[in-house]
Formats: structure tokens, sequence, C-alpha cells
């Protein structure tokens, strides 16, 4: 059961209406009461419901966003074009940044619950079931699997994985690397790693966290082309694929002629700054209008099944494979 105004003022021995006029900052009120309010607000795990109040039950026509780095270029385009579906619709939306951090995610989940948003669109993926399943909010995923009973949306990654492995194959390579973020087998995006590795099984896999600082992934990958020489190179994202080309231009490793490279995204950004580049190119428009159809389907109550939807890709030919 919710904890309720009341509780909140029976734990600090106030009346309710004192502890509305804490959570409202109205009228004069000592620090002491301020103080046994707020710390029985955090005892009961009490959020209040801001934009609940003020509109009486309507619905806020409000949808939050939680993506874990919304200053990458993919995250950046991607919400760009969901902003975009959503105001079409008649919806505005609340955009949080959780920095692959637990616990910004999660407190960004509260604060969305607590001021009953319509709906929530997530790409973030450091917090477990629980966390989500409990949020009474209509919830659709990006490229995560968040609950069982959460639909996700994505491009096709598996097919990706394929389609990077196959172009690479064909240009006669013989020692193969792909490069991959820090997500989970359990994630959408791991299946790029399963799609490569089903067509090249002995392929090297080299694990580069993205929260690592861009110093270190300089590194790690002036390490793995030292030692593993490979002749193509597939990443799991298209800014990785950029600092592969700059430490192989800086080891004088010739591109396309000594190392193939495929990335994996192709975002407007890359096509018009980086066409030299060959990627697989994610449909982030259809992406975007697919999140919001079945959002705003939830919202109004409508049956949308848990299953995923995945979205075709297909390859950008540029000059680096």
């Amino acid at each position: 059961m919710a904890t309720k105004l009341t509780d909140v003022a029976k734990i600090a021995g106030v009346s309710a209406t004192t502890v509305s006029r804490v959570i409202n900052k109205k009228g004069y009120l000592s620090e002491k009461t301020i103080r046994k309010v707020n710390e029985a607000m955090r005892t009961l795990g009490y959020k209040p419901n801001n934009l609940a109040r003020s509109l009486q039950g309507k619905s806020t026509k409000l949808v939050g966003l939680i993506f874990p780095k919304i200053g990458h270029i993919f995250y950046a385009e991607l919400i760009d074009l969901i902003e975009q579906e959503l105001f079409t619709n008649g919806y505005k939306c609340i955009i949080c940044n959780s920095e692959h951090d637990p616990q910004k995610e999660r407190e960004y989940l509260e604060m969305l619950e607590a001021n009953q948003v319509d709906g929530i669109i997530s790409g973030s993926h450091n917090l477990g079931i629980k966390d989500y399943n409990r949020v009474s909010a209509p919830i659709i995923s990006f490229d995560r699997n968040l609950s069982p009973n959460i639909p996700v949306v994505s491009s096709d990654n598996y097919a990706g994985g394929i389609l990077a492995a196959q172009t690479l194959k064909k240009t006669g390579a013989s020692s193969f690397v792909m490069i991959t973020g820090n997500d989970n087998s359990n994630s959408p995006t791991g299946l790029r790693h399963a799609g490569f590795a089903s067509i090249l099984p002995h392929a090297h896999i080299v694990n580069i966290p993205s929260d690592l600082s861009s110093v270190r992934k300089e590194m790690e990958i002036k390490t793995t082309l030292s030692q593993l020489k490979p002749d193509a190179i597939f990443t799991s994202d298209d800014l990785t694929a950029i600092l592969v080309i700059k430490i192989a231009q800086q080891l004088k490793i010739s591109i396309p002629d000594d190392l193939k490279i495929i990335g994996y995204d192709g975002t407007s950004f890359i096509q018009q700054y980086y066409p030299y580049l060959t990627t697989i190119k994610q449909p982030l428009p259809e992406i975007a209008q697919v999140l919001v159809d079945l959002l705003i389907k939830k919202i109004h109550g409508e049956s949308v099944s848990p299953d995923g939807y995945f979205l075709p890709v297909c390859l950008l030919s540029g000059e680096s494979a």
C-alpha cells in the first residue's frame, strides 16, 4: 500500500496540514518541524506527487526519458527524435541522464513516479527487475532487458553482428577482433557479439568498458592492435571505431590496406562528418517512432506485447573496410 501524507504526519507527530506546508514551503515553520517531517518522509520513502496535486488527477502529458549518457552522439540523436515524436503526439518530456550510475537511475525513477508522468522510456540498465516492476507508470525499453513485462525496442543487433562479420570475411581478412563495451549477455546489445561470433567463432573478443577514460580506452586499443595484430576489427559503436582509426594511424597501420574496420550505429553525425567509416546503421527515426507509438498505446490502456521489437539494420559502405 502506498504511503500517504497522513502516515508521514503520524510519524512526525504533526498535522497533515503541517506536512503539506513543509512540502510546499508555505508559511512559517521551525527548523525542528521541517527536520522531523523530512526525516519521516525519508523513513517511509514518501515522495510528494507535486504534479498530481496541481493537476488533480488529470494526465500530466509528460513522459520521462532515462538514458545512460545524453552527451553521447548516439543517445543525443535518439533523444532528439523521441522528443519530436512525443511533441507531435501532444506530450512533453523530462530528460534524465543516469550516467551508468545505479543510484542516479533509481532516484530518477522515483522522481518520475512521484510526479506521476504518463509514461517512461528507458535506455538505461543498471537496476534490477524489482526496481522497474514496482513503477506503476507504463514503461517501454530501448535496447535493454529491464523486466520480462516491459517491451524492448531495438535494432536487430544479432543481424547487425552477422552483417559485420560477413562483410569483413569477404575482404579476405584472416585475423578478426571485436571490441565490445560493458554490456552483459542479457542485453540486446550483447546480441551483436553473438551474431558476429556465429560467423567468426574464433575471433578475439576484447572488452573495453564504456565508462573508461579516453586515455585508458586509447591504451587498451593500442595494446589490442600491438599484441593481437588483427587485420579486421568490428566495434560495437562508431565512436570506438573512430578511436581505433586514430590509434592505427599513430601506429602507421594503413586503413583499409592493413586493417579493415566496421562500426555500429550510423548516426547522422557519422554520415555527415565521418563518411569514411564503414558501419552498421540503426534506423533511428523508426526506432523513435515505435518507442513512442508503443508507449502511447500502453498509456491509453491498449494491449502491447512484451516481446521484442527488432528493427532491420543495413550496411553503410565507407572506405574503412
